[in-house]
C-alpha cells in the first residue's frame, strides 16, 4: 500500500533528460537527470534560473516510464532545489527500489537526515559570493555518509578561505576526495583556483563542469 502511494505522488518536474554526468565523482557517466521545479535560494551565479517557476505535474509511475526508455542505471535528481517538493525523499525511494544508482544533489540549505542512506548525496555548501551563505545548514556536515560528497562553488579567494574553514568542521569519516572545489564559470579562472590548492596542500579535489566544457554556450538539458 505504501509503495502504491508513493507511485501516485505527484511531482513538479522542469526537466528529464539523458546526458553526461558532469558535476560529481561520477563526472563523465552517462546519466538521466530528474529536473525538479522550484527553489528556496538565489545564488548570484545561478545557471538554472528556469528551474525557479517551470515545470509540469507527474506522478512518480510517470516519471519511471519516462526514463526506462533509456538504457541507463545511474539517476539524479537535482533542481532548483528537490528537497522543497515533500515527495521527493519518496521518489528517491521508488528509484532505488526500482535498482537506479540515485544522486541527490541540493543546495545545502535543507536537512538530508531523510533521505535513504543507499542514495549518494551532492551537498552544495553555498561560499559568500553566492551571496547565500547564510543559509548554510552546517547540521548536514554530521549528516553526511562515507558515500556522499561535499561541493564549494568558488569565484574568489574569499570564497576559498571560507571553503578551508568549513571543511574543518567534517566529521573523521568525510574522505578528502570527496570534497570538491569547483571555480565559477567564467569568474574564476581553474589554473588559480588549481595553484591556491597546491600552494595549501590540501587533499580536496579541483572539479570542473565537465558538461560546460562539452557542450559551451547551451543552458539547459546537459
Amino acid at each position: 500500500m505504501r509503495s502504491l502511494l508513493r507511485f501516485k505522488m505527484t511531482h513538479l518536474v522542469n526537466e528529464i533528460f539523458y546526458s553526461i554526468q558532469g558535476e560529481s565523482l561520477s563526472a563523465g557517466r552517462p546519466c538521466i537527470f530528474i529536473r525538479l521545479t522550484g527553489c528556496n535560494l538565489r545564488c548570484a551565479y545561478c545557471d538554472t534560473a528556469y528551474a525557479y517557476e517551470e515545470g509540469v505535474a507527474m506522478d512518480t509511475r510517470e516519471i519511471l516510464d519516462r526514463i526506462s526508455t533509456w538504457a541507463c542505471r545511474l539517476v539524479e535528481v537535482t533542481g532548483g532545489e528537490p528537497l522543497i517538493q515533500a515527495g521527493t525523499p519518496g521518489l528517491i525511494d521508488q528509484l532505488l527500489e526500482n535498482g537506479y544508482e540515485v544522486l541527490l544533489e541540493t543546495n545545502g540549505s535543507m536537512d538530508i537526515g531523510g533521505i535513504d542512506p543507499r542514495c549518494i548525496k551532492i551537498v552544495d555548501i553555498k561560499c559568500p559570493a553566492s551571496r547565500e551563505s547564510d543559509k548554510n545548514d552546517f547540521k548536514n556536515l554530521k549528516r553526511l555518509t562515507v558515500r556522499d560528497q561535499i561541493k564549494f562553488v568558488i569565484a574568489n579567494r574569499t570564497d576559498y578561505d571560507y571553503a578551508k574553514q568549513i571543511i574543518q568542521k567534517t566529521g573523521p569519516d568525510m574522505p578528502e576526495s570527496h570534497i570538491l572545489f569547483s571555480p565559477v564559470c567564467p569568474v574564476m579562472a581553474p589554473e588559480k583556483l588549481s595553484r591556491w590548492i597546491l600552494d595549501d596542500q590540501l587533499n580536496v579535489r579541483l572539479h570542473l563542469q565537465l558538461h560546460k566544457i562539452l557542450w559551451p554556450g547551451r543552458d539547459r538539458g546537459v
